[in-house]
């Protein structure tokens, strides 16, 4: 997703100003360094600041989707070498465990997130549980 660009209504705001001060005299200057061409010169500096600005946010969304897309080339890339190191010397050897992959006669036959020793200490409880679901006998009605 591309990121928000930024529209200054402080500038939009200034533009109108300068247009309706231009009005009253070019060459307006109240003191102190207010002139409407200081004026002006701020507004495009503002104007050239918002736009170096956004544009560098458009580079950056450029970067990031180089990035993602470099990233998902090196995850299947990484998948690739890991595969042939097991065609190669086979899911079984220290060389496929050497390269990251679980090696086939060290992976765990248990359930995910057991511990070996938990599955021989199991104690299996059943429950009984009539067809209305709350396990109680049913009530008879005549």
């Amino acid at each position: 997703m591309a990121r928000q660009k930024r529209t200054s209504k402080m500038l939009e705001k200034a533009v109108r100003r300068a247009a309706g001060i231009n009005s009253i005299d070019p060459n307006l200057d109240l003191g102190n360094g207010l002139t409407l061409t200081a004026f002006l010169i701020l507004i495009e500096t503002m104007r050239t600041r918002e736009n170096t600005y956004n544009s560098a946010l458009s580079s950056l969304d450029k970067f990031y989707c180089e990035m993602l897309e470099t990233e998902r080339e090196l995850a299947d890339m990484a998948e690739h070498m890991l595969l042939g190191v097991a065609t190669r010397y086979g899911k079984s050897s220290i060389e496929y465990g050497m390269a990251g992959g679980v090696p086939k006669n060290q992976r765990r036959k248990g359930l995910r997130g057991e511990s070996p020793t938990s599955s021989s200490q199991q104690v299996s409880f059943v429950a009984s549980v009539n067809s209305n679901g709350n396990g109680k006998k049913p009530t008879a009605t005549s």
